[in-house]
């Protein structure tokens, strides 16, 4: 296991070069299991973009914790980066849970039933 290092917290850049920079460190021990990207959709609300998107990292601590990090990041002049670190549980990963993806990234997951998949589709 490594010794990991990951930020919570916030930073925005203003126009004239102002940054309020609220991150913080926060170290423990443990191993990264899968990191993946979701781009955000530009102005017309269909297309990606590479100037917007959510980063998440899937780690395992020492202590058999499953943490999650978010960076919320934007490359656009007044919006935030929000750093984030979420405990969560197995279900979490799992094909209904909130990280769905980051589970399948990490072999975590499994198919969808058929009366999950159902009820994905009508959710559309």
């Amino acid at each position: 296991m490594d010794k990991i290092t990951v930020q919570i917290g916030s930073v925005v850049s203003g126009s004239s070069g102002q940054t309020n920079d609220k991150r913080r460190d926060v170290q423990f021990v443990g191993e990264k299991l899968t990191s993946r990207t979701e781009y955000g959709t530009g102005s017309d609300g269909v297309s990606l973009t590479d100037s917007r998107g959510v980063t998440e990292t899937l780690y395992r601590t020492d202590d058999g914790r499953l943490v999650v990090h978010v960076k919320d990041w934007s490359h656009w002049q007044g919006e935030p980066n929000v750093y984030s670190l979420h405990q969560i549980t197995e279900a979490d990963l799992s094909p209904t849970g909130k990280y769905a993806e980051l589970g399948a990234d990490a072999g975590m997951g499994r198919p969808l039933t058929l009366d999950e998949a159902l009820d994905e589709s009508e959710g559309e």
